[in-house]
């Protein structure tokens, strides 16, 4: 039915759900509700707003402490064969200790291999013996630190969480257009974490700033478990007014899953995208972020969003097969 089709569309005008009946997407469901009703000779649909995402970690509960080397410039200059001390310079000076966590990551990989590329040349032998110590224990600890620099530079940046914001719409109108460069966005970040231990690939400070400033024009993550949550407690309650047919001779006019269907698509390749990062780093995940991830964007757990949908879609087709559709659609 045309207006099935236009769901997503409708939606663009969307607000928050919460408590608006005169919402226009709401007013979608609702008088897809009322067909249903009328088809069954039934007075209405009982529903319910639907709930919103819970809070993403705070700050403290998502990152991974890492401690703070020092050293003295004294000893940073012995190795100044690595090239490393204007780098550390600059990092330390007022404009670096104030860099957002993109620029810190791209400092510390940076750190890394210069001192990986150095530990690996002549130049260790033509140090003393103080000094190649001193090299191969800064060297040991950022290599060890890295996998932790990376998630904390991802999970500290503001432009990933705005992603998971609760002050957010159901995703609107899916655009393919928004939805690809959202994932080369994602799909950058996993090449920066694949290949953090790669000495010849290069990050480009650019590419990654404007990567992120893509994220942050629109919190899909957000968006998208908020449309499944809505699809899902609509779809369960005209489920519930289907089951409770005894009488399966009343036909139903016919609708149109597809854009139930392309919101599936989305939200498995997004949410696909978005674990696949998560889980890319070699470290232990904090306790709230392996809780939250379970709980919201997790593709196998039946309770979290995406399972939910699943079943609710799943089910409203089984229920609607059950009847007739109407000849004069």
């Amino acid at each position: 039915m045309a207006w099935w089709g236009n769901l997503f569309i409708t939606l663009t005008l969307s607000t928050l759900l919460a408590g608006c009946g005169d919402h226009p997407a709401e007013q979608q469901w609702q008088s897809y509700h009322h067909q249903l009703a009328n088809d069954l000779d039934q007075t209405g649909i009982e529903r319910a707003d639907p709930i919103n995402i819970g809070d993403f970690p705070e700050r403290s509960a998502r990152l991974i402490d890492i401690p703070e080397t020092r050293d003295s410039m004294l000893n940073i200059y012995a190795l100044r064969e690595c090239q490393i001390t204007s780098l550390i310079a600059a990092r330390n000076n007022q404009l670096g200790r104030v860099a957002p966590p993109s620029q810190q990551w791209l400092y510390e990989r940076t750190l890394w291999q210069r001192l990986s590329t150095c530990w690996n040349s002549d130049v260790p032998e033509q140090l003393s013996d103080e000094d190649r110590t001193r090299l191969q224990q800064l060297t040991a600890t950022k290599t060890a630190q890295l996998p932790a620099v990376s998630w904390n530079a991802i999970f500290d940046s503001s432009e990933w969480v705005k992603s998971f914001s609760r002050a957010s719409q159901p995703l609107a109108n899916v655009d393919e257009n928004t939805i690809a460069s959202q994932l080369e966005a994602i799909d950058y970040l996993q090449q920066m974490t694949d290949h953090q231990f790669d000495l010849n690939w290069q990050q480009d400070s650019s590419a990654l700033e404007n990567h992120l400033k893509t994220l942050q024009e629109q919190p899909l993550t957000a968006e998208v478990l908020r449309a499944l949550l809505l699809a899902t407690q609509r779809l369960t309650e005209a489920n519930a007014l289907l089951a409770q047919q005894k009488d399966v001779t009343h036909c139903l006019r016919r609708w149109e899953p597809q854009s139930l269907e392309r919101l599936a698509d989305t939200a498995q390749q997004w949410l696909t995208a978005i674990n696949r990062l998560i889980d890319a780093q070699p470290v232990d995940k904090p306790i709230a972020i392996q809780r939250y991830q379970a709980r919201w964007l997790s593709l196998e757990n039946a309770q979290a969003p995406w399972g939910q949908f699943q079943q609710a879609f799943t089910e409203h087709q089984a229920l609607r097969a059950r009847f007739p559709t109407c000849s004069d659609n």
